[in-house]
């Protein structure tokens, strides 16, 4: 290996413990107690070293989103590759129960495009496009999950052929965050309150959802 190559490799090495170091600091903290300073603390490395590599907390942030989306999107890969392709209704299903199982193997993860779903963080400032673009790219990504099976479910019949794909894409997505919203942030009140599971709501809700979206010869 190469002066240049073994530089860059250390390069990247030293940015990866310095997301890592963000990962346990936000998971511990949260996102808003958290500073630079914790980060640097906590990577073992000065807060000067830090802002070499990354221009503020926010793209910090981002990055932790973007190891999240693309964790993410390899179960949904993996989960729909298992699944008939002409089976479409069940594979949207799937997409929301691999969200789920997302959500039960990496929390903060899940917290972390929760949060990002539900507010306006691509606008903060120190932000970088790059970091910002690749959110988006990887967003779109799983958004085409959605058009995907939308489109093939209309051409065999399973889904109502009047609907807008791209709209109802949308739909989809923003219901199952809200779903999953309140299913995460009401869990202790929806049970103990109404004796109700999380994981048997989160099916009936995917049931819900996608009998709205089928044809009537279904």
């Amino acid at each position: 290996m190469g002066s240049t190559e073994r530089k860059e490799r250390e390069k990247q090495l030293r940015r990866n413990d310095i997301i890592d170091a963000a990962e346990r600091t936000i998971a511990a903290k949260g996102y808003s107690l958290a500073t630079m300073d914790d980060i640097a603390k906590e990577a073992e490395f000065s807060k000067r070293t830090v802002y070499l590599y990354f221009s503020s907390k926010e793209q910090l942030y981002f990055e932790i989103m973007v190891r999240g989306y693309k964790i993410f999107i390899q179960m949904i890969n993996d989960s729909l590759g298992k699944l008939n392709q002409a089976e479409h209704l069940l594979r949207v299903k799937q997409i929301g129960i691999t969200f789920y199982d997302f959500m039960e193997r990496y929390p903060d993860y899940f917290q972390a495009i929760m949060n990002y779903e539900n507010g306006e963080k691509d606008f903060i400032n120190g932000v970088t496009d790059e970091a910002r673009a690749e959110c988006y790219a990887l967003g779109e990504e799983i958004f085409r999950s959605f058009v995907n099976e939308l489109n093939g479910g209309i051409e065999t019949g399973e889904f109502r052929r009047d609907l807008d794909v791209v709209e109802t894409a949308i739909l989809l997505w923003s219901f199952v965050l809200g779903l999953f919203n309140t299913l995460t942030k009401k869990n202790n009140y929806i049970k103990n309150y109404h004796n109700k599971d999380q994981s048997e709501l989160l099916m009936k809700g995917l049931d819900f959802l996608t009998k709205s979206i089928q044809s009537k010869a279904q």
